[in-house]
Protein backbone atom coordinates (compact mmCIF):
# COMPACT_ATOMS: atom_id res chain seq x y z
CA UNK A 1 0.00 0.00 0.00
CA UNK A 2 2.02 2.86 -1.20
CA UNK A 3 1.50 6.31 -2.38
CA UNK A 4 3.48 8.59 -5.13
CA UNK A 5 2.51 11.74 -4.72
CA UNK A 6 2.97 13.59 -8.21
CA UNK A 7 2.26 16.88 -8.79
CA UNK A 8 -0.76 15.76 -10.97
CA UNK A 9 -2.09 13.23 -8.04
CA UNK A 10 -2.13 16.30 -5.58
CA UNK A 11 -3.84 18.09 -7.56
CA UNK A 12 -7.13 15.35 -8.17
CA UNK A 13 -6.86 14.50 -4.68
CA UNK A 14 -7.27 18.13 -3.60
CA UNK A 15 -10.57 18.58 -6.51
CA UNK A 16 -11.68 15.58 -4.90
CA UNK A 17 -11.70 15.32 -1.49
CA UNK A 18 -13.14 19.47 -2.11
CA UNK A 19 -16.20 17.98 -4.37
CA UNK A 20 -16.90 14.76 -2.45
CA UNK A 21 -17.18 17.50 0.97
CA UNK A 22 -19.56 20.15 -0.89
CA UNK A 23 -21.56 16.61 -1.46
CA UNK A 24 -21.84 16.20 1.62
CA UNK A 25 -22.30 19.63 3.20
CA UNK A 26 -25.39 19.69 0.93
CA UNK A 27 -26.93 16.36 1.02
CA UNK A 28 -25.35 14.94 4.61
CA UNK A 29 -23.81 12.19 3.18
CA UNK A 30 -21.87 11.23 0.71
CA UNK A 31 -18.19 12.27 0.76
CA UNK A 32 -17.07 8.70 1.72
CA UNK A 33 -19.07 7.37 -1.46
CA UNK A 34 -17.58 9.82 -4.03
CA UNK A 35 -14.42 10.39 -2.64
CA UNK A 36 -13.36 6.66 -2.48
CA UNK A 37 -14.60 5.65 -5.41
CA UNK A 38 -13.30 8.36 -7.23
CA UNK A 39 -10.12 7.75 -6.18
CA UNK A 40 -10.12 4.21 -6.37
CA UNK A 41 -10.69 4.28 -10.43
CA UNK A 42 -7.28 5.54 -10.10
CA UNK A 43 -5.16 3.97 -7.46
CA UNK A 44 -5.20 0.65 -5.80
CA UNK A 45 -8.21 0.67 -3.80
CA UNK A 46 -7.07 -0.64 -0.44
CA UNK A 47 -4.80 2.58 -0.66
CA UNK A 48 -7.59 4.81 -1.94
CA UNK A 49 -9.77 3.21 1.29
CA UNK A 50 -7.23 4.03 3.79
CA UNK A 51 -6.38 7.20 2.43
CA UNK A 52 -9.75 8.84 3.07
CA UNK A 53 -10.20 7.74 6.11
CA UNK A 54 -8.76 10.85 8.18
CA UNK A 55 -10.73 13.10 5.70
CA UNK A 56 -14.08 11.64 6.69
CA UNK A 57 -13.15 12.20 10.45
CA UNK A 58 -12.49 15.54 9.54
CA UNK A 59 -15.91 15.84 7.31
CA UNK A 60 -17.80 14.22 9.95
CA UNK A 61 -16.62 16.41 13.01
CA UNK A 62 -17.30 19.50 11.20
CA UNK A 63 -20.97 18.56 10.47
CA UNK A 64 -21.26 17.07 14.37
CA UNK A 65 -20.83 21.00 15.33
CA UNK A 66 -24.24 21.35 13.69
CA UNK A 67 -26.08 19.71 16.72
CA UNK A 68 -27.02 21.02 19.90
CA UNK A 69 -25.87 19.72 22.81
CA UNK A 70 -28.95 18.37 23.85
CA UNK A 71 -29.63 17.13 20.61
CA UNK A 72 -25.97 15.49 20.78
CA UNK A 73 -27.03 13.61 24.00
CA UNK A 74 -29.82 12.41 22.90
CA UNK A 75 -28.68 11.06 19.69
CA UNK A 76 -25.91 9.50 21.58
CA UNK A 77 -27.88 7.83 24.04
CA UNK A 78 -30.64 6.88 21.08
CA UNK A 79 -27.93 5.46 18.65
CA UNK A 80 -25.67 4.41 21.06
CA UNK A 81 -26.26 0.45 20.05
CA UNK A 82 -25.99 1.25 16.89
CA UNK A 83 -22.70 2.98 16.76
CA UNK A 84 -21.15 0.32 19.54
CA UNK A 85 -22.34 -2.41 16.91
CA UNK A 86 -20.90 -0.51 14.15
CA UNK A 87 -17.40 0.13 15.64
CA UNK A 88 -16.95 -3.52 16.27
CA UNK A 89 -18.34 -4.64 12.50
CA UNK A 90 -15.78 -1.96 11.25
CA UNK A 91 -12.52 -3.40 12.55
CA UNK A 92 -13.59 -6.64 11.42
CA UNK A 93 -13.82 -4.84 7.65
CA UNK A 94 -10.39 -3.49 7.99
CA UNK A 95 -8.79 -6.75 9.04
CA UNK A 96 -10.33 -7.99 5.30
CA UNK A 97 -9.44 -5.43 3.19
CA UNK A 98 -5.71 -5.70 3.18
CA UNK A 99 -5.82 -9.44 2.54
CA UNK A 100 -8.01 -9.29 -0.29
CA UNK A 101 -6.35 -9.03 -4.12
CA UNK A 102 -6.95 -5.59 -5.55
CA UNK A 103 -9.53 -7.03 -8.23
CA UNK A 104 -11.97 -8.29 -6.40
CA UNK A 105 -12.39 -5.10 -4.09
CA UNK A 106 -12.11 -2.84 -7.40
CA UNK A 107 -15.17 -4.94 -8.43
CA UNK A 108 -17.26 -4.50 -4.78
CA UNK A 109 -16.48 -1.22 -4.68
CA UNK A 110 -17.98 -0.87 -8.40
CA UNK A 111 -21.23 -2.74 -7.18
CA UNK A 112 -21.18 -1.17 -4.08
CA UNK A 113 -21.51 2.42 -5.94
CA UNK A 114 -24.25 0.84 -8.47
CA UNK A 115 -25.95 -0.25 -5.53
CA UNK A 116 -26.21 2.95 -3.68
CA UNK A 117 -27.49 4.37 -6.96
CA UNK A 118 -30.47 1.17 -7.14
CA UNK A 119 -31.10 2.23 -3.76
CA UNK A 120 -31.50 5.84 -4.14
CA UNK A 121 -33.94 5.15 -7.22
CA UNK A 122 -35.75 2.84 -5.66
CA UNK A 123 -35.01 0.00 -7.52
CA UNK A 124 -33.91 -1.89 -4.82
CA UNK A 125 -35.90 -0.99 -1.68
CA UNK A 126 -35.05 0.82 1.23
CA UNK A 127 -36.19 -0.07 4.94
CA UNK A 128 -39.51 1.67 5.31
CA UNK A 129 -40.30 2.27 8.96
CA UNK A 130 -42.96 4.68 8.49
CA UNK A 131 -45.41 2.79 10.89
CA UNK A 132 -44.78 3.75 14.74
CA UNK A 133 -44.77 0.02 15.13
CA UNK A 134 -41.95 -0.44 12.60
CA UNK A 135 -40.20 2.54 13.78
CA UNK A 136 -40.01 0.97 17.42
CA UNK A 137 -38.79 -2.40 16.32
CA UNK A 138 -36.08 -1.05 14.58
CA UNK A 139 -35.11 1.50 17.49
CA UNK A 140 -34.72 -2.03 19.73
CA UNK A 141 -30.43 -2.45 20.99
CA UNK A 142 -30.89 -5.93 18.74
CA UNK A 143 -32.30 -4.58 15.87
CA UNK A 144 -29.24 -1.73 15.83
CA UNK A 145 -26.87 -4.10 17.01
CA UNK A 146 -27.06 -6.33 13.59
CA UNK A 147 -27.44 -3.40 10.88
CA UNK A 148 -24.70 -2.36 12.98
CA UNK A 149 -22.27 -5.21 12.62
CA UNK A 150 -23.08 -5.96 8.81
CA UNK A 151 -22.93 -2.01 7.74
CA UNK A 152 -19.61 -1.60 9.95
CA UNK A 153 -18.12 -4.56 8.23
CA UNK A 154 -18.40 -3.15 4.51
CA UNK A 155 -17.96 0.47 5.99
CA UNK A 156 -14.52 -0.94 7.41
CA UNK A 157 -13.73 -2.58 3.81
CA UNK A 158 -15.22 0.01 1.54
CA UNK A 159 -15.71 3.24 2.93
CA UNK A 160 -19.33 2.71 1.94
CA UNK A 161 -21.75 3.49 5.06
CA UNK A 162 -25.09 3.94 3.42
CA UNK A 163 -26.62 0.98 5.05
CA UNK A 164 -26.19 3.15 8.06
CA UNK A 165 -27.53 6.51 6.16
CA UNK A 166 -30.64 4.36 4.96
CA UNK A 167 -31.09 3.29 8.47
CA UNK A 168 -31.06 6.51 9.86
CA UNK A 169 -33.04 8.05 7.15
CA UNK A 170 -36.17 5.97 7.80
CA UNK A 171 -36.63 7.59 11.37
CA UNK A 172 -38.67 10.48 11.59
CA UNK A 173 -35.64 13.12 11.78
CA UNK A 174 -35.18 16.51 10.30
CA UNK A 175 -33.19 17.21 7.28
CA UNK A 176 -30.91 19.08 9.90
CA UNK A 177 -31.09 16.55 12.53
CA UNK A 178 -30.56 13.56 9.96
CA UNK A 179 -27.28 15.14 8.69
CA UNK A 180 -25.96 15.79 12.37
CA UNK A 181 -26.75 12.16 13.41
CA UNK A 182 -24.96 10.78 10.62
CA UNK A 183 -22.13 12.36 11.25
CA UNK A 184 -22.20 11.78 15.00
CA UNK A 185 -22.20 7.89 13.98
CA UNK A 186 -19.34 8.27 11.91
CA UNK A 187 -17.13 10.57 13.93
CA UNK A 188 -17.54 7.60 16.58
CA UNK A 189 -16.29 4.97 13.64
CA UNK A 190 -14.00 7.11 12.00
CA UNK A 191 -12.10 7.96 15.01
CA UNK A 192 -11.78 4.22 16.11
CA UNK A 193 -10.73 3.38 12.50
CA UNK A 194 -7.62 6.02 12.64
CA UNK A 195 -6.19 3.92 15.20
CA UNK A 196 -6.92 0.80 13.75
CA UNK A 197 -5.95 2.26 10.66
CA UNK A 198 -2.26 2.50 12.25
CA UNK A 199 -2.29 -0.46 14.13
CA UNK A 200 -3.18 -2.02 10.98
CA UNK A 201 -0.10 -1.16 9.07
CA UNK A 202 -2.42 0.82 6.50
CA UNK A 203 -0.32 3.78 7.00
CA UNK A 204 3.39 2.41 5.13
CA UNK A 205 5.07 6.15 5.84
CA UNK A 206 4.86 9.95 7.19
CA UNK A 207 4.35 11.06 4.10
CA UNK A 208 0.76 9.20 3.44
CA UNK A 209 -0.44 9.51 6.63
CA UNK A 210 0.63 13.94 6.38
CA UNK A 211 -0.79 13.45 2.98
CA UNK A 212 -4.03 12.13 4.28
CA UNK A 213 -3.74 14.58 7.19
CA UNK A 214 -3.88 17.62 4.46
CA UNK A 215 -6.36 16.15 1.91
CA UNK A 216 -9.18 17.11 5.65
CA UNK A 217 -8.35 20.81 4.48
CA UNK A 218 -9.95 20.59 1.65
CA UNK A 219 -12.63 18.39 2.77
CA UNK A 220 -13.49 20.30 5.44
CA UNK A 221 -13.51 23.72 2.88
CA UNK A 222 -16.00 21.73 0.79
CA UNK A 223 -18.28 20.70 3.44
CA UNK A 224 -18.80 24.55 4.28
CA UNK A 225 -19.68 25.50 0.73
CA UNK A 226 -21.85 22.93 0.91
CA UNK A 227 -23.59 23.74 4.12
CA UNK A 228 -24.30 27.67 2.45
CA UNK A 229 -25.42 25.72 -0.29
CA UNK A 230 -27.85 23.42 1.12
CA UNK A 231 -30.94 25.42 0.80
CA UNK A 232 -30.48 27.03 -2.66
CA UNK A 233 -29.81 23.60 -4.84
CA UNK A 234 -32.83 21.88 -5.60
CA UNK A 235 -32.77 17.64 -4.49
CA UNK A 236 -33.61 17.23 -7.98
CA UNK A 237 -30.11 18.47 -9.54
CA UNK A 238 -28.32 17.26 -6.13
CA UNK A 239 -29.75 13.54 -6.95
CA UNK A 240 -29.22 14.00 -10.77
CA UNK A 241 -25.22 14.97 -10.05
CA UNK A 242 -24.26 12.72 -7.31
CA UNK A 243 -25.81 9.90 -8.71
CA UNK A 244 -24.29 10.29 -12.53
CA UNK A 245 -21.20 10.11 -11.07
CA UNK A 246 -21.19 7.19 -9.31
CA UNK A 247 -22.74 4.95 -12.02
CA UNK A 248 -20.33 6.59 -14.18
CA UNK A 249 -17.77 5.35 -11.66
CA UNK A 250 -19.17 2.05 -10.49
CA UNK A 251 -19.45 1.15 -13.93
CA UNK A 252 -15.70 1.69 -14.49
CA UNK A 253 -15.07 -0.11 -11.55
CA UNK A 254 -16.52 -3.30 -12.25
CA UNK A 255 -14.76 -2.73 -15.82
CA UNK A 256 -11.57 -2.78 -14.26
CA UNK A 257 -11.62 -5.08 -11.87
CA UNK A 258 -13.06 -7.81 -14.15
CA UNK A 259 -10.35 -6.78 -16.52
CA UNK A 260 -11.79 -4.86 -19.51
CA UNK A 261 -10.57 -1.03 -18.65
Amino acid sequence: MTLALSAGLVATIVVVVAVAGAVNGVAGFGFAVVGTMVLAATLDPATAVAFMIIPMFAVNLALVGDLTRKELRTCGTRFAPLLVAALVGTVAGMALLDRLPEAPVRVLLGLVSLGFVAAAQRAVPLPNLSSVSNRGTAETPLVMAVVGVVSGVLFGATNVGVQLVAYVRSFDLSHGLFVGVVALVFVGINGLRVVAAGALGFYPDMAFALASVAAAVPAVGGVAVGKRLRDRVSERLRRGVVLGLLTVIGVRLVLGGAGVL
